[in-house]
């Protein structure tokens, strides 16, 4: 898949992304899950998807 960077993007990367995505998006409507509202849950989850993207973008760099 084509990122708008000009590179592309592993199946790996991808598979995380949309299970982040889909994570999030029944979390929200099904759960009750805000960000900041001091729930753990979402706040784990958001913290875990930052590090795993700043993982990928410094390895892709260097």
């Amino acid at each position: 898949m084509a990122l708008s960077l000009g590179r592309n993007s592993s199946p790996l990367v991808t598979a995380i992304g949309v299970t982040v995505a889909l994570v999030a998006i029944v979390g929200t409507q099904f759960l009750g899950w805000e960000w900041g509202s001091g729930q753990l849950v979402p706040t784990i989850i958001g913290v875990v998807a930052a590090v795993i993207a700043a993982f990928v973008v410094l390895t892709r760099r260097g």
